[in-house]
């Protein structure tokens, strides 16, 4: 079966305050991004996002599709509740926030390291893929990974799935040799809740894409019309991936499948 590596949770703080909108896209609150790069009041933080707004602007690209305002009721202590100005930030509002931060503090050097990864352009060359660090690796296709399952979803519900977590374990089961998200979070040692996919190497994740992305044009190409039949070529699919590996991989097979 996949073994699994022990993620480094270096950027697990950034992980963990990130959003995900109806189209797939990720972003962050700028008041839950004030908490984490240690900032106690608003009115401090936001220089700091109008510093990376005119650095935005004069790289030449809009501030408004980066930097988005909205608005938002708070509480207060007696109940009563007033409106707040936050930012909806995309990742490179992010690294732009990290780059005209604190240098002084160490969490914002790490930010400067988390988000320029993440603003690393959708699509890199294979020269480029293969320069990159173990954990540049990861976090480009755990981001893919997230696209692949946001467009999986679309097409499993249209193909009739409304048990998405039986859709997806048809899945896991088929790649992890029986094994349930579930099953393969113990074996991990993993705590309730904590996302499997994030705590997977690059190969893995290339594994579990490589999944994702084959199972949603089978059902687009067969037009499957069931949720039986979804989560039949589902699991038929994460089988062909596992023998796939261990074929591919026969000298190593023990990385990624039981021999």
């Amino acid at each position: 079966m996949i073994q699994l590596k022990r993620k480094n949770n270096n950027f697990k703080s950034f992980e963990d305050i990130k959003h995900i909108d109806e189209k797939g896209n990720e972003f962050w609150y700028a008041r839950e991004l004030m908490k984490i790069l240690e900032y106690n009041k608003w009115e401090n933080f936001e220089k700091v996002i109008n510093k990376a707004k005119n650095a935005c602007e004069n790289s030449g690209i809009s501030a408004f599709e980066h930097f988005p305002d909205v608005r938002k009721l708070s509480k207060r202590a007696n109940n009563a509740e007033i409106e707040i100005k936050d930012y909806e930030l995309t990742r490179y509002a992010c690294y732009l926030i990290a780059q005209n931060g604190d240098s002084r503090k160490k969490v914002i050097a790490l930010a400067q390291t988390y988000f320029a990864i993440q603003t690393r352009k959708q699509e890199i060359t294979e020269k480029e893929y293969s320069l990159l660090t173990e954990d540049e690796k990861r976090f480009y296709q755990r981001n893919l990974t997230r696209k692949g399952n946001y467009s999986l979803n679309q097409a499993a519900k249209k193909a009739g799935v409304k048990n998405f977590d039986k859709f997806h374990n048809a899945g896991y089961k088929g790649l992890y040799n029986g094994e349930t998200a579930d099953d393969i979070a113990k074996r991990k040692g993993l705590r309730y809740r904590e996302d499997i996919l994030d705590n997977m190497g690059s190969e893995e994740l290339a594994a579990n894409l490589f999944r994702i992305t084959q199972t949603e044009s089978r059902l687009k190409r067969d037009k499957v019309d069931t949720e039986k039949k979804a989560c039949n070529t589902h699991n038929k699919i994460g089988k062909i991936v596992r023998n796939a590996i261990k074929e591919a991989g026969r000298n190593n097979a023990g990385k990624f499948t039981n021999t």
